[in-house]
């Protein structure tokens, strides 16, 4: 890769922050496609690829979107990530999770998170804004959507141009100091 093309990764991380006012300018093909291929090269457990993207941009689709969200945001591309559970790797070895005692580990929502924030990042460098949204009726997802038996929503992704109003939010420059998040033994 030549050294123009190499983008200083924490800087693209620092300068991602949650969109939450978008403007009405429509998503061009080729980021939406460019972000979709970040979200298909990003690992997954076993390399299942359990994800299913639903890209959500038409009038009814936006309406069924906002229809089981408050946090949709006017955005004009919603990217709904989902999993195929069954397809997942499993954690066979884990059998304590969170305190609760099971037979596996299923890592379907942890891939799909991986990807979330692969296509998160590839939307900033494009100069996009994004917002991860876990707060939604999975229920009025699953009946709008109908989507396949075992596939499940795991997350959206708001997808749009900031407007001018936007800005990061009051909390989005705290972070703790790595003497508080990271343990060396």
């Amino acid at each position: 890769m030549d050294k123009e093309t190499i983008v200083d990764f924490v800087e693209l991380a620092r300068s991602r922050w949650s969109v939450r006012d978008y403007d009405e300018r429509p998503v061009e093909q080729e980021k939406i496609d460019r972000i979709l291929e970040a979200g298909r090269v990003a690992p997954t457990g076993a390399n299942r690829q359990p994800q299913r993207i639903y890209v959500l941009q038409s009038d009814e689709a936006l309406a069924a979107v906002r229809a089981a969200t408050r946090m949709a945001f006017n955005a004009p591309l919603v990217l709904m990530l989902c999993a195929q559970v069954d397809e997942a790797w499993h954690n066979k070895a884990e059998t304590v999770m969170r305190g609760i005692t099971c037979d596996t580990y299923n890592v379907a929502e942890m891939d799909v998170s991986i990807v979330c924030d692969h296509m998160q990042l590839a939307a900033t460098e494009l100069g996009l804004g994004t917002l991860w949204v876990r707060g939604y009726n999975t229920q009025a997802l699953l009946d709008a959507f109908d989507l396949p038996e075992g596939v499940v929503p795991m997350c959206l992704l708001d997808v749009g141009y900031p407007s001018k109003n936007a800005k990061p939010s009051r909390l989005h420059a705290d972070r703790k100091p790595l003497e508080q998040t990271v343990v060396v033994l």
